[in-house]
């Protein structure tokens, strides 16, 4: 009997010295989820193996707050687990910034300032209401280089337990993009272009400044074509990958515009938000409140039809706009405000649209945009973002007021209307605006077609403008009058990223997570039968096998 066991002991330990030494050289996990939540993207997988040296990550997401939010941390924890299974020098904590709640108030100043923003929630528990301060962040440290993670998607309008889903759909590209931006080094540039009336840097600032962490920027002015310097011009303009037009107001020469041709023609993507009418809302701020849409001739129409699209002669106006506040009287020496929609500032949001670009995001904040129609052509065009089901185009020129707000409008108003595109992306070979035409300056290696290409239109420039507070901009995206933040940033980085991305980053954006949910209703009403399912049941039946494995032994070993 002795010499049974001894012989099982030795074996036993075999098999377990055995299995550790295969371990070191064999690694293999198995996802049992339906939605593959923790099969990680080939793209991260390969950011991952490419950490070097120790990767710290800070999370933020610990102490005592709402249950949503445990949610996210498990989800957070877990995700992390498995970077760190693949590569040990991604190494990670989870942090109580606010352990010591006399230092709430310093540490919440602190993080702003770091521009890590606290979040201070309403959490209803058993039918009671208590407030919250979360800290829903990561840091990423690596060598010199650092960033930050938002965990939490801002979605306007949604529950915590929207955003909660959403946030752990977008966790993997949320932490993989931050790994990128601080262990890959910069190789693509983009010119800002210049020269024709666009948007100052200061209305740029914040865009700039997030663009400028994974991309060389550099501003671009087309001036020299008309100092009789067009190829020197051309030839500078293709050392650039990518060129944004932010919200041109004069019109382009034919030599700039064969310039942009040919930039198109040998690969360079173009992300062109144009206005057809340039107004702003600041327009408006005068005696009257009144101002006139006109149409502003870019001398783009023809360049814009041969790629495929046309930005037409007309301004959206949408039921489902973005609120604005407007002076409505004195009360005392205090000026009274009220807030109000803005039928010609849409809220753009891309619900039922699954392209990495635009899925799981945040409504976006459009001001003054026209229709795009798209043409027919070989050129492969996806719609990213359109107006709502009630909206309308409105011819230009037209009069806009103030006194707009006030109008009553019925569904019969925008009956046959509705669902405008407002932003495409075109994908594929592009024809030149000058094929079978006079080319307005001579060039020997102009192409007629392009090789495989893509661009972005948006027809409205202010999606790229950030406010102004005291001189200083403001996040891109924030409105400064209501403060609501809009996902104007986010969408344009991912259309950045999307044009210039060739190692697949943005595609992780399509990934799927289901995440089943407790109906709360059903558990405040049954809430004792719900913690004796799930807190006794699993102790009853440990009892059970704890009993049944010692009567078993005691029957085996008696004998």
């Amino acid at each position: 009997m002795r010499k049974n066991a001894l012989k099982q002991l030795v074996v036993t330990l075999l098999v377990i010295i055995g299995l550790n030494f295969a371990g070191q050289y064999l690694f293999k996990r198995f996802d049992l989820t339906q939605d593959k939540r923790y099969t990680l993207s080939p793209t991260t997988l390969n950011i991952i193996k490419s950490v070097e040296s120790p990767l710290y990550v800070d999370v933020f997401l610990d102490g005592n707050f709402p249950p949503e939010f445990r949610r996210l941390q498990d989800e957070t924890r877990q995700l992390l687990e498995e970077f760190s299974a693949y590569n040990s020098n991604i190494i990670f904590q989870f942090v109580n910034p606010i352990e010591k709640e006399e230092e709430t108030y310093a540490v919440m100043k602190e993080f702003t300032q770091r521009g890590l923003q606290p979040l201070n929630i309403s959490v209803t528990d058993k039918g009671k209401q208590s407030q919250e301060v979360v800290f829903p962040w990561a840091v990423a440290n690596y060598g010199e280089k650092g960033t930050k993670v938002a965990l939490l998607k801002n979605l306007m309008g949604a529950s915590t337990e929207q955003k909660v889903i959403s946030s752990v759909q977008h966790l993997e590209f949320a932490f993989a993009e931050a790994l990128s931006k601080i262990t890959t080094q910069k190789e693509k540039k983009i010119a800002i272009l210049k020269g024709n009336g666009e948007l100052e840097d200061y209305y740029l600032a914040d865009f700039l400044q997030t663009v400028r962490e994974s991309y060389f920027i550099g501003p671009f002015t087309l001036d020299s074509v008309a100092k009789q310097q067009p190829t020197e011009t051309l030839e500078a303009l293709k050392k650039y990958d990518l060129a944004i037009i932010a919200k041109p107001t004069e019109a382009f020469s034919e030599e700039e515009k064969q310039v942009l041709d040919q930039f198109v023609m040998n690969g360079g993507k173009t992300l062109w938000l144009v206005d057809n009418a340039p107004l702003n809302f600041e327009d408006l701020n005068n005696e009257n409140g009144l101002a006139v849409a006109q149409y502003n001739e870019l001398n783009l129409t023809d360049m814009f039809f041969s790629y495929g699209f046309r930005l037409n002669h007309q301004i959206v106006k949408d039921e489902y706009g973005t609120p604005i506040k407007l002076a409505t009287g004195q009360l005392g020496s205090e000026t009274q405000y009220q807030q109000y929609m803005w039928k010609y500032s849409p809220f753009i949001y891309s619900e039922n649209n699954n392209h990495p670009i635009v899925k799981n995001m945040d409504g976006i904040k459009f001001e003054f945009t026209s229709p795009i129609e798209l043409l027919k052509n070989d050129v492969k065009k996806t719609v990213l973002l359109t107006s709502s089901p009630y909206s309308k185009p409105v011819g230009l020129p037209t009069p806009i007021s103030l006194e707009m707000v006030t109008e009553e409008t019925s569904e019969s108003d925008y009956n046959g209307s509705g669902l405008l595109p407002v932003s495409i992306l075109l994908e594929g070979k592009f024809n030149s605006m000058y094929k079978n035409r006079v080319l307005p300056f001579k060039e020997n290696d102009y192409k007629e077609i392009s090789i495989e290409n893509k661009m972005i239109v948006v027809s409205d420039g202010d999606i790229i403008k950030n406010q102004m507070e005291k001189g200083v901009p403001l996040e891109l995206g924030f409105d400064k009058w209501t403060n609501q933040l809009y996902g104007n940033k986010e969408f344009l980085m991912n259309c950045v990223n999307y044009l210039l991305d060739d190692n697949g980053l943005i595609n992780i954006r399509s990934k799927d997570v289901e995440i089943p949910l407790l109906d709360k209703e059903k558990v405040y009403q049954n809430y004792s039968w719900a913690q004796m399912i799930t807190i006794g049941l699993p102790i009853v039946i440990l009892s059970i096998f704890g009993f049944l494995f010692t009567y078993l032994r005691k029957r085996i070993y008696s004998k």
